[in-house]
């Protein structure tokens, strides 16, 4: 199954899972702090909470989660065939997963698009041996540990 991811900036990370839970009628799948995502079955979306305070409201990125890498290479060769250049990320440890994934190049008004899998669940927002320069498609990531989801919100998924 694929379906639409929609990745937000909040102010209050408790605040907004208390409302989408309620909108949506689940549970979160996912929280860490900082963070937090829905797999919603109906309608099909993966819902990610990024805590960004003084941005809440506004779009992180946008992406298309598929059920596996044979899937994520499909929709990339398509693409491919059009003519759009993507950004190859596999293996990659970025929001809380480990993830094969690439991003779209040149999409119009700069909106942010990935299509990925995630292979196994992470402790980490981005690998402990990475910069995390390659975690959605951001640069480097500042700060401490404690401090990397809300600090890197801003560039990453």
């Amino acid at each position: 199954m694929s379906r639409l991811q929609l990745a937000l900036n909040v102010n209050d990370i408790e605040e907004a899972v208390a409302f989408y839970s309620k909108l949506f009628g689940t549970e979160p799948a996912k929280t860490r702090p900082g963070y937090a995502n829905f797999a919603i079955a109906e309608p099909p979306l993966k819902l990610v909470l990024m805590e960004n305070p003084g941005q809440g409201g506004t779009l992180n990125h946008l992406g298309i989660e598929v059920p596996d890498t044979d899937a994520v290479d499909a929709v990339q060769a398509r693409l491919t065939g059009t003519g759009l250049a993507s950004i190859d990320e596999r293996d990659t440890t970025c929001c809380y997963a480990r993830q094969d994934k690439f991003w779209v190049e040149g999409v119009p008004d700069g909106a942010s698009w990935e299509v990925y899998t995630v292979l196994d669940d992470s402790q980490t927002f981005y690998s402990e041996d990475e910069s995390g320069s390659g975690c959605c498609g951001g640069s480097e990531a500042e700060g401490s540990e404690s401090a990397e989801a809300g600090a890197f919100a801003a560039k990453c998924c």
